[in-house]
């Protein structure tokens, strides 16, 4: 499934902020569980995050061009992943996606918040290991929570957030193949090219926008409101604020 984003857009920190991306040189398996437990968390609901392999990090920017791993790597890697995550408690499976930049292979991993949080994964991958813990993202850092942290965490976890809550009284036919496509080719997404050749369901599950088993999938909030021609039908006190934030003496920025 590919990511429902333009992957080199990551490489820059102006689509997805840099919170929400880690960068690890090579494989490490310990370390990618313990982000993809902190992405899972999305202590404040950022939507997650994005974990890319096979690139160096710098004060929390990436080192281009990409290190890469080997192409003889990305098969046994990408299975070792999905062994990793099942150490996640509740269970949860990333998005995995090679690809190559500059020349070079890389991994990214797509972990979404997850419906079920909070999440908690061992401290370690020693075989006789029995301590879980849970992780969150504080500023561009994986940490365990710990203290306030994990009480937030906590209280955080009984609420919900607004955009992914699932709409029972929609379904996936009410979201618009036109707005997802339009959407996915303004922000160059690869999933755009691959959409013309997949069902609606398909696309919206790629998304996250949908949610639920295959056979009864749901809307999410944030589908409804970004991709149906008509919000207020689902939620009838959305609107548009546009903010003017003052830029000194010399105007303002919108």
């Amino acid at each position: 499934m590919a990511l429902p984003i333009h992957i080199p857009d990551l490489f820059t920190g102006t689509v997805v902020e840099w919170e929400r991306l880690e960068f690890k040189e090579g494989w490490n398996p310990e370390a990618v569980l313990h982000a993809l437990c902190a992405f899972a968390n999305d202590l404040h609901n950022w939507g997650g995050g994005y974990l890319i392999i096979g690139v160096a990090e710098r004060d929390g920017r990436p080192v281009l061009p990409p290190a890469g791993l080997h192409p003889n790597q990305l098969d046994r890697i990408q299975k070792e992943i999905l062994s990793v995550a099942h150490r996640i408690s509740p269970a949860y499976h990333p998005v995995v996606e090679p690809c190559v930049i500059d020349g070079s292979h890389i991994l990214v991993l797509w972990a979404p918040g997850g419906q079920n949080r909070p999440y908690k994964a061992p401290i370690s991958l020693a075989k006789d290991e029995k301590t879980h813990a849970y992780y969150v993202r504080y500023g561009s850092s994986t940490i365990r929570a710990k203290g306030p942290l994990e009480a937030e965490l906590l209280q955080l976890a009984a609420n919900v957030p607004f955009d992914d809550r699932v709409r029972p009284d929609a379904e996936v036919a009410d979201l618009s193949l036109r707005l997802i496509q339009a959407h996915l080719q303004e922000v160059k997404s690869d999933l755009f090219e691959a959409s013309g050749a997949m069902d609606l369901a398909r696309i919206c599950s790629g998304m996250r926008i949908v949610d639920g088993p295959p056979e009864n999938l749901r809307p999410r909030n944030v589908g409804l409101l970004f991709f149906t021609d008509d919000p207020r039908r689902f939620i009838p006190e959305v609107q548009i604020d546009v903010v003017h934030f003052p830029d000194g003496k010399a105007g303002e920025i919108r």
